[in-house]
């Protein structure tokens, strides 16, 4: 019988080291030698899920296909990996408390007294292995969230090491992403921080297995040596994750360091076939040669933290890739926009997406983008709250519907063009309520959309509780507005365009969910490609 093998990737030293981008890297190696591979995130927060938290705290709230609102880590292993994840894929705090509690009061722990060992870890131990147990997967790679040593990582870090031994020697493996700062002053780097998180891990009673050292500068021999030397590995596991340009080169430098090689090496697997990086490369080489380029305007009210927007930032990758053009995105603050400045900071703009979100912050400066872009013939396209946006606009200045807005906006809106979904009107909890996850959408073959796709009916992601008001389609529609997608069982309005304009797309679905760099999503390629070919012709 096929064993599943398991890999575990802890971080120490500093936070945003790229723990994430190191799993999806070496996911991809290993997929590209014919390894069925996932992985999954452990995120040691309370929160049941990210639902609830602010843009700012977390960064963006993704969404699988099964409707599971998910750390934005696990965008990156689908857009390396170009395979869906799922609820599985994501495990929280909150969630294995919750599980282990409800356990409790069904009366599954009867005389006994619930504690954090084994009750806790035999429930992250599960979590752990629910997803090789099926025998989809070869290979299932754990990311710890957080560092070693912060007391919310313990029972985690309790659970794999418990795991190690319950699996079996060759079984599962243990990776450790370290920082090897450079001190400026001495003019060397310092190994010590490294050591000091590889012997707080020891005290947790786990050995790393591989080092990845991320550094500004390159490893030498005798700093490999030293570290392996002092952190009880072999030194050709100690493997240099230098800065890169992007973090699609991160695959490439792995495969240089021979990341793959040593994961396999230590789980006793055999590969006859070195890593097929023929498309992944082909990818990368149109994103590094491009022969033309594209401003596009970002219109979004969390553009602090570029993290809230990353699936939109990745897809614009992809396109331009796709389009052999870069793609320059200016995040401009929808609170600061106004009807007298929009011009000013927008009219020069190749494109414009309005970006999604929630609350009434901002939202008129995101109308005054969406008027401008519709009046100026420039490429736009709204997601989500941005399509709602183009729907108040039209409304307003079209339609004659003076004040029209969005129940969430303006309760008492004469004209809600928007409001809540009938299905959201009972819901009195907030977390993991909205329409999420996969719905079907057909599509109006004479459309841009329709000539996007290819396809009469489409399945997109979701994650809202507002939408397009049917008592309003016949009056906006009669002024020029298209609706060219529905959801063929609720009839939800899910995509409008106005004809007259050059490309002026709003969708209630959130297309970057799905973007791959195998798979890059249509509809930002159409936006990309035609914001490209009038840009051409302003020149």
């Amino acid at each position: 019988m096929n064993t599943t093998k398991y890999i575990f990737v802890t971080g120490g030293v500093s936070s945003s080291l790229g723990k994430g981008i190191i799993a999806a890297s070496l996911a991809k190696l290993l997929q590209a030698r014919g390894f069925t591979v996932t992985i999954q995130k452990l995120d040691p927060y309370i929160n049941v899920d990210p639902g609830t938290l602010n843009p700012y705290e977390h960064g963006e709230c993704y969404v699988t296909d099964d409707g599971a609102e998910t750390d934005l880590d696990l965008g990156h292993y689908e857009r390396f990996l170009n395979h869906p994840t799922s609820q599985a894929n994501n495990v929280t705090t909150g969630r294995i408390y919750q599980s282990v509690i409800e356990k409790e009061r069904r009366g599954e722990f009867l005389g006994k007294t619930v504690q954090v060992i084994p009750h806790i870890t035999n429930e992250i131990k599960e979590r752990i292995q629910h997803l090789g147990q099926d025998g989809r997967y070869d290979i299932v790679i754990t990311e710890i969230g957080g560092t070693v040593g912060d007391i919310e990582s313990l029972p985690y870090i309790e659970a794999v090491r418990q795991l190690k031994w319950e699996l079996g020697r060759h079984n599962s493996l243990f990776i450790h992403l370290t920082l090897i700062p450079y001190l400026a002053a001495a003019g060397e780097l310092k190994t010590k921080p490294t050591q000091h998180s590889v012997k707080t891990l020891m005290e947790s009673g786990i050995q790393a297995d591989v080092l990845v050292c991320r550094t500004e500068h390159e490893l030498s021999d005798d700093l490999r040596t030293k570290l392996a030397l002092f952190c009880n590995v072999e030194k050709e596991a100690v493997i240099q994750s230098i800065d890169a340009k992007t973090i699609y080169d991160v695959p490439n430098l792995m495969l240089d360091e021979g990341l793959d090689k040593i994961a396999l090496k230590k789980l006793r697997l055999e590969s006859s076939q070195e890593p097929n990086l023929t498309q992944w490369n082909e990818f990368l080489c149109r994103h590094k040669n491009p022969k033309g380029g594209v401003t596009i305007g970002l219109i979004g009210k969390y553009i602090e933290l570029q993290d809230s927007y990353k699936s939109i930032l990745e897809s614009f990758i992809h396109a331009g890739a796709a389009n052999e053009v870069s793609v320059e995105v200016v995040s401009i603050h929808s609170e600061h926009l106004t009807p007298e400045n929009v011009a000013d900071e927008v009219g020069a703009l190749d494109g414009l997406l309005v970006a999604p979100g929630f609350g009434e912050r901002g939202i008129e400066g995101k109308i005054a983008a969406v008027q401008y872009a519709r009046t100026h013939d420039i490429p736009f396209l709204g997601i989500c709250l941005g399509m709602q946006m183009a729907v108040i606009e039209y409304a307003r200045n079209v339609v004659g519907l003076k004040g029209a807005n969005s129940t969430e906006m303006d309760a008492k809106t004469h004209y809600p063009v928007i409001d809540l979904m009938e299905a959201q009107k009972s819901i009195t909890d907030k977390g993991g309520t909205m329409r999420l996850g996969s719905w079907a959408c057909k599509i109006v073959p004479d459309s841009i959309v329709g000539s996007i796709y290819q396809s009469e009916e489409i399945q997109e992601r979701h994650r809202h509780r507002y939408e397009f008001n049917d008592d309003y389609r016949t009056q906006i529609e009669d002024a020029g507005m298209r609706v060219t997608g529905v959801n063929p069982q609720t009839g939800l309005v899910e995509i409008v365009e106005v004809p007259e304009h050059p490309w002026f797309v709003g969708v209630q679905y959130h297309p970057e969910y799905k973007s791959t760099v195998a798979n890059p999503h249509p509809l930002f390629v159409g936006f990309v490609a035609k914001a490209y070919a009038l840009s051409k012709n302003k020149k």
